[in-house]
């Protein structure tokens, strides 16, 4: 069961980002907020202090909160934020298709340690899927899941959302992911699977993701066509203090 600070974060977030509190626009006062929630100021400063660390609110003269959330384009991937591909395609409002290349265990050698962050020894789902956008093949997805950790793991539950079968199924509670942005030419296995057209090469998404408890329990490698896909972030400077 979610609490209050959980429900008021959400609901001000989906608002921002319905557009019922608009771009440039002032939020409610804290008092209004208070009365409209039925919560304390600390939910509501709570609330509001999580808005600003992802870049919805800003706090401007007389402690007034401006949104400074604007709607971002089409097929647009977050970089921020720990997003599936059915939820971005769901937010990007795009059809979209999963089809599954493999899925076997595998048990991680020297290579794919040093790859993929997982100990030598450490027994792996290997998991390929190509990314189906508005019909075309667009993302290839390649995935190690730590078995321990993503028990069960099916090629029905692979081409749904593994996210949800982790939160919803397993109760896995998903915390953090270390990423970095490449570009690549593209292998032979990209050619075969993706549809590149002229490209010649790849924005590559990979990164670890951890749970609650800390442990590793994925490594994903997103392989996109450079064309049609931008990543968005927010950024926020924090001043130097020597």
């Amino acid at each position: 069961m979610k609490n209050k600070f959980e429900n008021l974060y959400e609901d001000l977030k989906c608002k921002i980002e319905t557009q019922e509190f608009t771009f440039n626009s002032f939020m409610p006062s804290e008092n209004q907020l208070t009365k409209i929630y039925d919560c304390s100021r600390s939910t509501v400063r709570r609330a509001i202090a999580e808005l600003i660390q992802r870049g919805y609110v800003q706090v401007r003269q007389g402690s007034r909160v401006r949104v400074i959330y604007e709607p971002v384009e089409r097929n647009v991937f977050k970089i921020g934020g720990i997003e599936s591909f059915k939820e971005a395609a769901a937010r990007n409002g795009f059809s979209y298709d999963t089809r599954i290349v493999l899925l076997e265990k595998v048990i991680a050698d020297e290579n794919i340690s040093e790859r993929t962050g997982f100990k030598i020894g450490a027994e792996l789902y290997d998991v390929r899927r190509i990314r189906y956008v508005n019909g075309k093949a667009l993302i290839f997805d390649k995935n190690y899941f730590l078995t321990s950790a993503v028990k069960n793991l099916t090629e029905e539950i692979a081409k749904s959302s593994i996210y949800e079968y982790l939160e919803n199924e397993l109760k896995m509670k998903i915390m953090t992911s270390k990423r970095k942005i490449t570009t690549e030419l593209a292998t032979s296995e990209d050619k075969e699977n993706l549809e590149l057209e002229d490209y010649n090469c790849l924005a590559i998404v990979s990164g670890r993701v951890f749970n609650d408890a800390g442990i590793q329990f994925e490594y994903t490698e997103s392989r996109h066509r450079p064309d049609y896909f931008c990543f968005e972030d927010t950024a926020t400077r924090h001043k130097f203090k020597g």
